[in-house]
């Protein structure tokens, strides 16, 4: 309309020259007819003539532009519908590029069947995707902006960390070695961040000497990166070494030793998942004491929370939030990609030094460069890769197509879930929606930002990636909410080419972008990368640094209404279920340490 209007000045009403005259005799005009109204007042016979000359012409005048009124008006109405259509026509050429994109992929004629479902994006919710759309439209060019981008209680900025501060006495530790720990952890990044924190609190507690951790190699992660790649070896040692002796390597006479025939190799089967204290002091101690080593093999989450004393739960703090920092690689790139997602090179707060270092942004300003763009942004971690939709066995509105596509992928990489599956019940997808274990979807993830009153122009960078049906999937999503990043989006393929192959230094990336968001929204509670990194902005956030945690069931319940709740109904929903999980509580009994660093042993509150 910009564009007609420039281009046809002369043919709209505003621009008649009559008009404009009329408009520009300014106080003159209006002084004169004062004069002349008050002159016609005093002869009532001259008045009212005047006055029917006067709406003469003004009818006059009505009657000749009507035709013009009409045109103007059936021209606007035109060029609307045109622009109407040629959206809806851009939005569906869009779409099918992009199926045509995924289709062009090179898959096996056996497996473009199971794909297809995934190409067509089904859609769960189409009508609160409708109203959602409607109402991002309308709120886009408001000033407000959603509250959640800040934590709605103040007694998160009383908790400050300090499990770094030093203990008077190290307990008689260093008086008598018992041996040495040697661990060899299992599974990704972040499990294994938990199996290093464990495995100084289990040295500790047998007064043992600690080997820097060794990571397995895992056909599903396929990284052969080991400690060092990772983490700062001198700055770990360093740390923890008034609370434990630790080293690089095992002395020679017992790095030949046969661990397994010794009965010094403790496998997960050995060691019930999350044990006590007691449990290490009886089956783990003798083996220790009688050969000077043993071997923890996988070593995932096989020590508990509580009861724990706690001078080891202080360690396991001193240890994820002090100890472990990343390598100046991964803190050089993860300081570039968070620059460029904030589009600003202003340094933050605590959480940008924690996992930055040396690299953190010098320019302290904290003035934003509009100019650049937005400076603030959601981190997501969207939960829906294939594996975790097909353990889920949930169903996400695919059909017989996505029904044999999950099946397949199952019976080849969960052969166990399998055999399980025959000898119970088995429970109805439905059911399992209810119950709030079905993984949100990319849909879902959209409906709760939009609940919360993120606007559409909302910059959000999705950890991970690795989304089940990838960009159609998506595209319920970026439908809603187009400005989204991921660090392969932003950073180049010769700055990514160091971690291509390295995919637990890839996820250290999204760690720290996560970490140092101004918001992050997680989909599923149970992931380790969403409990450690809440954790971490919990303890460096200082109460400034907001975690979105939806709770699946209530949003179950929520969803299930899509034919019929209100889009204000549903926005007072999804506001409650959010800002309950964001109530300012003490780490309870058996709850993860470092998903939930609030407690005597971590943190200390201020008195307020």
């Amino acid at each position: 309309m910009k564009e007609y209007q420039f281009r046809c000045p002369d043919t709209l009403p505003g621009s008649d020259p009559s008009i404009g005259r009329r408009i520009s005799w300014g106080d003159n005009h209006w002084n004169s007819k004062t004069v002349l109204l008050h002159g016609l007042k005093n002869d009532p016979t001259k008045y009212n003539a005047s006055k029917g000359v006067y709406v003469g012409k003004k009818n006059l005048w009505l009657r000749k532009h009507v035709k013009l009124i009409a045109f103007m008006l059936g021209l606007m109405g035109f060029i609307l519908l045109i622009d109407s259509l040629m959206m809806s026509i851009f939005d569906l050429r869009n779409f099918q590029h992009h199926l045509a994109q995924r289709k062009s992929t090179g898959l096996k004629e056996e497996d473009r069947d199971a794909y297809i479902n995934q190409e067509k994006s089904p859609v769960m919710y189409d009508r609160l995707l409708n109203l959602a759309s409607n109402v991002l439209s309308e709120k886009e060019f408001k000033q407000e902006s959603s509250r959640f981008l800040e934590e709605p209680y103040q007694q998160a900025s009383a908790w400050k960390p300090c499990s770094d501060r030093k203990v008077p006495t190290n307990n008689g530790k260093f008086d008598k070695n018992n041996g040495y720990i040697l661990i060899s952890a299992n599974g990704g990044l972040n499990q294994q961040r938990v199996a290093i924190c464990n495995a100084v609190a289990v040295a500790s507690l047998l007064n043992a000497t600690l080997v820097l951790p060794r990571f397995l190699y895992s056909n599903v992660w396929k990284d052969p990166s080991q400690f060092g790649d990772i983490y700062q070896e001198e700055y770990f040692m360093s740390t923890l070494k008034d609370e434990v002796n630790i080293v690089k390597e095992l002395p020679p006479h017992l790095s030949s030793l046969d661990f397994e025939a010794l009965g010094s190799l403790i496998t997960d089967a050995d060691i019930a998942k999350e044990a006590k204290p007691v449990d290490y002091i009886r089956s783990v101690l003798p083996p220790l004491l009688k050969n000077g080593v043993v071997h923890f093999l996988g070593f995932g989450n096989r020590l508990g929370f509580d009861p724990l004393p706690s001078n080891l739960q202080k360690l396991r703090c001193k240890c994820n939030f002090h100890a472990l920092k990343f390598v100046p690689k991964i803190q050089q790139t993860g300081s570039l990609l968070v620059r460029r997602i904030r589009k600003s090179d202003a340094a933050r707060r605590m959480l940008d030094k924690q996992l930055l270092g040396n690299f953190v942004p010098k320019n302290s300003s904290n003035k934003q460069d509009t100019s650049r763009g937005p400076s603030k942004y959601l981190a997501l971690h969207l939960r829906f890769e294939v594996d975790m939709v097909a353990y889920s066995l949930c169903e996400f509105g695919g059909g017989e197509n996505e029904k044999k596509d999950l099946q397949a992928y199952r019976e080849t990489h969960f052969p166990l879930l399998i055999e399980r599956l025959k000898n119970s019940s088995p429970i109805s997808p439905t059911k399992l929606r209810k119950l709030g274990r079905c993984p949100l979807t990319p849909e879902e993830a959209a409906l709760v930002l939009a609940g919360l009153g993120f606007k559409r122009g909302t910059y959000i960078y999705l950890a991970g990636s690795h989304i089940y049906g990838g960009e159609s999937r998506m595209y319920p999503f970026t439908s809603l909410y187009p400005n989204l990043v991921t660090k392969e989006s932003l950073l180049t393929s010769d700055e990514l080419a160091p971690f291509g192959n390295f995919s637990s230094q890839m996820a250290a990336l999204d760690f720290i972008a996560c970490a140092t968001a101004d918001v992050f929204a997680i989909t599923d509670s149970g992931s380790q990368l969403s409990s450690l990194v809440s954790g971490f902005r919990t303890y460096y956030g200082g109460g400034h640094a907001p975690t979105l945690r939806p709770n699946k069931k209530r949003l179950a319940a929520i969803l299930s209404e899509n034919s019929t709740i209100g889009w204000n109904g549903f926005e007072d929903r999804v506001k409650k279920m959010i800002e309950e999980g964001q109530r300012v509580r003490a780490r309870g009994f058996g709850r993860s340490i470092y998903r939930q660093p609030r407690c005597p042993e971590c943190m200390c509150k201020e008195a307020r």
